[in-house]
């Protein structure tokens, strides 16, 4: 069994810089599985199944990187399942670092021998949070640059079908 890592997050939508995360970290990993979550305290644009479907899509040509859909409990228990010997996450700025070192200790309490893998984000993907390709393409901003066509295709889809009920 090789080095594997688990990538979780909400991916509401998958960005390219989620996508360049991972990318890297088949470089480090054997194997990564995303673990499309549900973050309580955000307001989901899909629902859990819409966004494992986009992710499998748009990584299906990822060869060591395999998505499932984490639907409760704790990470660090779901990394257990999976055999994993790290989480891997992005960060971007100082906001991030600080929110993801809590995080690491927390966990490390859990899972001791499960060590936080922490990739900075590339720089021209710094500024972008799925947050906010959602608050621009609400107001029909170009996204186009920021996720994968699918990605695009999907978010655009969505907020018609929003605007029409």
């Amino acid at each position: 069994m090789g080095k594997i890592a688990l990538f979780p997050g909400s991916f509401d939508p998958l960005t390219n810089g989620h996508i360049d995360t991972i990318e890297r970290g088949t470089r480090v990993f054997d194997e990564v599985i995303v673990a499309v979550s549900t973050n309580i305290s955000k307001k989901s644009l899909f629902n859990g199944e819409e966004r494992v479907a986009l992710v499998k899509n748009v990584l299906a040509d990822m060869p060591r990187v395999r998505v499932v859909q984490h639907t409760g409990g704790l990470t660090v228990e779901m990394a257990k399942d999976y055999h994993c010997t790290a989480l891997l996450r992005g960060i971007r700025n100082v906001k991030d670092f600080e929110y993801e070192e809590s995080i690491a200790m927390m966990n490390r309490t859990q899972h001791p021998e499960l060590e936080t893998v922490i990739l900075m984000a590339s720089e021209k993907y710094r500024f972008l949070s799925s947050s906010l390709i959602k608050e621009v393409a609400m107001f029909d901003g170009d996204i186009s640059s920021l996720v994968p066509p699918l990605v695009n295709e999907a978010v655009i889809a969505k907020y018609q079908e929003l605007a029409n009920e």
